[in-house]
């Protein structure tokens, strides 16, 4: 006959029972849990170093110059540059341009190709289908756009290339001896750039093509703030606003910060419905809409767009052989950093780009028709159509704020500096992609480090849930 168990009083509910598991989860005294956080621990820390030595590789990159140039006289081509378009194209890719490293390029045809396949993928049937087939359509598009990454690549370095040549800073020019090698370089940098970023968002932290932007920028910044002490030192920049600079700065850094983390939230009310004898449902939640729904996505794709008619016209209209010289040297100047032109457009670009890619991105439509599927509805508004239409207008306002605020954080610095020599590193749009970029990393490994602790939530929660239950 089997002993009787001892009764269930003679355990207290959160005595014996609660030491057993904090005693079973606790790392000290349990090799598995201990072994299950040095896991989670273990794979945050690989994909943060996975992610250092990818950037430390492109930062080496760009010190490896392109064979058969003439360093003393591309140092100085670039010197003469310094106040042009070349000067922002140097700017994104770290430096490695003004070197004529094998990363020359950097990303910006990659950057190109995308901004092309998304425009034809809203106008264009095919690549709209390939847009609604989920995954294996998105891999076709990111197919094209590496396809249009290596035409854009061929066509910039071919440029470089030719352009390098009329103006003696190779060193055995000739199709065979410069211009194939150097196109074929050039263009292998910037694949490789764009594999690297590929594997930074699939095996690192943050995306990996911004996070190669922002390196860039920030490999700049040392040099330009030392170029602006000495030019506080040399008298070529007054102390009082070299003082400003550092104060605009700041202010557009915190107010890019507080923007950012601004978000508009839309109430959502589920009904209540019967399920067997429950009632179910009536909570009340959110949906988040941010101030800035496209991110930095304007403005890069904006200063790509712009780079490219201006980057084509300085180049060829460096040629002193060239009959169009005069006029295409006109038009780089117009477009270069500082000129009403080249402002003009810039903000008209970010505009329109901030409209197109958060129509891109979020599908109002969509989002009211999931709503009413799931018995959600806001208040006041009808679900289905009227609620699409409502979240659209709210969409367009915030779009409208949202591009403004971007179009005034990239053009008032540059108004504010055009004139005083200061560095493009200092400029609104290094600073709102530093800023944006940082967030984004920092929101990434914060949720990383979330998915890693919920399995172990979830699971003290079905083990109260279980207790609880048995006990009732």
């Amino acid at each position: 006959m089997p002993l009787p168990r001892p009764a269930a009083a003679s355990r207290p509910e959160g005595s014996f029972k609660d030491t057993e598991n904090v005693v079973a989860n606790n790392p000290s005294t349990n090799p598995t849990a201990a072994l299950g956080d040095a896991a989670r621990i273990g794979e945050i820390r690989g994909r943060l170093l996975f992610l250092i030595g990818a950037l430390i590789v492109y930062r080496v990159g760009t010190f490896i110059p392109v064979p058969g140039i003439d360093p003393a006289r591309v140092a100085a081509f670039f010197n003469d540059q310094s106040g042009t378009i070349l000067g922002v194209v140097n700017m994104f890719s770290g430096g490695a341009l003004s070197r004529l490293s094998i990363f020359a390029m950097g990303v910006m045809p990659y950057i190109s190709a995308s901004i092309i396949i998304q425009m034809l993928s809203m106008v264009v049937p095919s690549l709209m289908e390939l847009r609604k087939e989920g995954e294996s359509g998105r891999r076709k598009i990111t197919q094209l756009t590496r396809y249009g990454t290596v035409v854009l690549g061929v066509f910039q370095s071919f440029a470089a290339a030719v352009t390098l040549q009329s103006n003696g800073m190779v060193l055995t020019p000739g199709v065979f001896t410069w211009l194939f090698p150097a196109t074929v370089t050039m263009t292998t940098g910037t694949m490789f750039l764009m594999w690297l970023g590929e594997q930074i968002t699939e095996r690192g932290i943050g995306n990996g093509i911004s996070m190669i932007i922002l390196v860039g920028i920030i490999a700049g910044l040392p040099g330009a703030v030392g170029r602006t002490i000495e030019q506080v030192n040399t008298g070529e920049m007054a102390g009082p606003i070299a003082i400003f600079l550092l104060a605009t700065v700041v202010l557009v850094t915190a107010f890019c910060v507080f923007v950012e983390r601004a978000q508009r939230r839309i109430t959502v009310n589920y009904a209540k419905r019967q399920v067997g004898r429950r009632l179910m449902g009536g909570q009340t939640t959110h949906l988040p809409f941010k101030l800035n729904m496209s991110g930095v996505i304007p403005p890069i794709f904006a200063s790509s767009l712009l780079l490219f008619p201006a980057t084509i016209a300085s180049f060829l209209g460096s040629n002193p052989n060239s009959a169009a010289s005069g006029v295409l040297q006109r038009v780089a100047a117009s477009l270069s950093y500082g000129q009403p032109l080249h402002m003009v457009l810039y903000g008209a670009l970010i505009i329109g780009f901030a409209f197109f890619y958060t129509a891109l991105v979020f599908n109002s439509r969509d989002t009211a028709e999931n709503l009413q599927k799931s018995g959600a509805f806001i208040p006041g508004i009808r679900p289905g159509k009227n609620t699409g239409e409502y979240i659209d207008k709210v969409l367009t306002r915030l779009t409208l704020w949202g591009a403004l605020y971007m179009t005034f954080v990239c053009l008032v610095p540059e108004m504010l500096m055009a004139g005083q020599g200061v560095p493009f590193q200092f400029g609104g749009t290094s600073l709102l992609i530093v800023v944006v970029v940082v967030m984004d990393f920092i929101a990434q490994l914060q949720a990383h480090a979330m998915s890693h602790q919920y399995p172990g939530l979830m699971k003290k929660a079905n083990l109260l849930g279980g207790r609880n239950n048995g006990g009732g």
